[in-house]
């Protein structure tokens, strides 16, 4: 875990090692905003830039997931000119930049609830996913409605439905089958969560994939995080040994890659 207040130096030696899977927890735009003496959907703004650069970055370095964090369950309680204003944003953002993702080879995907969207916004989504599914670049995954609690709670009731129609039997639930239900579990697990803005913590961000993700904090606010801050986080994740659980002397586990 890193909470850095002054950045790492990225001069200092270092072998880069690429996770495969980044997770970005996007804070800080309505600050950011603040800041600059700016509207708050012009920090949203802002914060579709920070976007572009840093899938450029994850391009650049070979990284295959890219998972961000957009609207959680709960930010449906802030503010409703908010709420549309970022409901807009989204929109925008698919209606152009989607065919440059294609373009790019880029997968996107959604994961979360999608039944509280405008029925114009569910359809761009599908319509987005329809058109990158068969790219073999990259994939970028969008959290839109999304609860880690939600995420375990769906898996389970589906086997609760196994369970009622008597093909699964309780006690024979296990992590591994939980997992199968779980969203994206048919991508690499995060490696890396960043968390921009300040706070250390995950937000009820993907709470089941996060089992042994290194997590990274910076006090940059999300418009102001881009390459160069994507550089720290990838050069202080590389300092940094995994070992799933075992001791050192066991060695370094590397979790199987799942391809899609």
């Amino acid at each position: 875990m890193s909470n850095s207040d002054k950045p790492t130096d990225i001069s200092d030696p270092v072998k880069l090692v690429i996770p495969r899977h980044v997770a970005i927890i996007m804070d800080g735009n309505n600050r950011w905003a603040k800041l600059h003496g700016v509207s708050g959907p012009a920090g949203h703004r802002a914060g579709v830039e920070a976007v572009r650069d840093v899938l450029r970055a994850c391009q650049a370095h070979g990284v295959d997931v890219l998972t961000l964090f957009a609207f959680s369950s709960e930010n449906w309680g802030r503010p409703r000119p908010e709420v549309r204003a970022l409901m807009a944003l989204l929109s925008r953002y698919l209606r152009n930049e989607v065919r440059e993702l294609h373009k790019d080879g880029i997968r996107l995907r959604f994961i979360g609830e999608r039944g509280r969207f405008s029925p114009r916004l569910q359809n761009l989504m599908q319509q987005s996913e329809n058109l990158t599914v068969g790219n073999t670049g990259s994939t970028m995954v969008i959290a839109v409605d999304y609860g880690g609690q939600w995420d375990v709670a769906q898996a389970v009731q589906k086997l609760a439905l196994q369970v009622r129609s008597g093909n699964l039997q309780p006690q024979d639930i296990t992590p591994q089958m939980i997992d199968c239900y779980i969203s994206i579990s048919d991508l690499p697990r995060p490696d890396l969560c960043i968390r921009t803005g300040g706070d250390a913590r995950i937000s009820n961000f993907m709470l089941w994939q996060f089992a042994y993700s290194e997590l990274y904090f910076t006090n940059a606010l999300w418009p102001d995080f881009g390459e160069a801050e994507f550089a720290l986080a990838l050069a202080d994740y590389s300092r940094r040994e995994r070992r799933f659980g075992l001791r050192e002397e066991d060695g370094v586990v590397v979790e199987e890659r799942v391809d899609a």
